[in-house]
C-alpha cells in the first residue's frame, strides 16, 4: 500500500462528508444558489494566491530538479489559469472588480491560507507537500464524482469540467507520485507529521465549502 493510499483510506470518512456536503450536491444538480457560488468564488480567488505562494515555497524546497519545475508550474497555474476561470465566473455572476477587492477573507479562508503559508515556511519539504495535497486530490475526486451526476445546462459546468478534466487530473497524479517518492525516503516522525498535515488540510477543505454554503463571515457579525 502506497503512502498516499494510506492517507486516503485513513481520511475516507472525511472525504465522504465533503462529497455529500450540500454545496457539492447542489453544484452537481445545478440548484446551488448563485449568491452562495458568488461567495465561494470570491474567497477561492483569495485562497488561490496563498496556495500559489505555498507551491512556490515547495518548489524552492524540492529535492529534485523535476519537482522544482513541477511546483513552479503549479504555482503559475494556481494564480494565472485558475484565476482566469474565476474571472469568467465573476463576470457571469455579476461580481465586480471592486466587490472582489473590497471583500476580506472569511474566517475559514483566513484559517486555511494561514495554515498553508505557515506550513510552507516552517516545515520540511515532505510535510509541505502533504499540506498541499488535499486541495489537488480532493478537488479532482469531487470533480470526477460530480461530472457523472451533473444536470444538463448546469450553470456551474465550467467549474465541474475543469476539475474533472484530464489536464488537472494529470497534475494530481504527478503530485501523488511525488508525495509517494518523498514519503519513501522519510523517517517515522516525518511520516507522522505528513499524516497530520494532510488531515488538517482535508479538514480545512470541508470547512471552506461549509463556510461558503452558509456564507459565513467573521464571528457571524456581518
Amino acid at each position: 500500500m502506497t503512502f498516499t493510499h494510506q492517507l486516503w483510506q485513513k481520511n475516507l470518512e472525511l472525504y465522504g462528508k465533503i462529497q455529500n456536503h450540500p454545496f457539492n450536491q447542489e453544484l452537481a444538480s445545478g440548484t446551488l444558489k448563485p449568491e452562495i457560488f458568488q461567495h465561494y468564488i470570491i474567497q477561492d480567488s483569495h485562497y488561490l494566491l496563498a496556495y500559489g505562494r505555498a507551491l512556490a515555497v515547495a518548489a524552492a524546497k524540492a529535492f529534485e530538479a523535476d519537482d522544482v519545475i513541477q511546483f513552479s508550474e503549479g504555482a503559475k497555474v494556481a494564480i494565472i489559469v485558475e484565476r482566469s476561470l474565476h474571472s469568467d465566473f465573476m463576470t457571469q455572476f455579476g461580481i465586480t472588480k471592486e466587490q472582489f477587492e473590497q471583500t476580506p477573507l472569511t474566517l475559514a479562508c483566513h484559517h486555511y491560507t494561514s495554515f498553508l503559508t505557515a506550513t510552507a515556511w516552517s516545515e520540511s519539504y515532505p510535510v509541505v507537500l502533504a499540506s498541499l495535497l488535499p486541495c489537488f486530490w480532493i478537488y479532482a475526486e469531487i470533480g470526477k464524482e460530480i461530472v457523472q451526476h451533473s444536470q444538463e445546462n448546469n450553470p456551474y459546468q465550467a467549474w465541474i469540467d475543469t476539475y474533472a478534466g484530464e489536464e488537472f487530473n494529470t497534475a494530481v497524479n504527478n503530485i501523488i507520485a511525488t508525495v509517494n517518492d518523498v514519503a519513501a525516503q522519510a523517517d517515522e516522525r516525518t511520516l507522522e507529521k505528513m499524516h497530520q498535515a494532510y488531515r488538517r488540510g482535508a479538514e480545512l477543505e470541508w470547512l471552506f465549502w461549509d463556510s461558503a454554503y452558509h456564507q459565513r463571515q467573521w464571528l457571524g457579525l456581518d
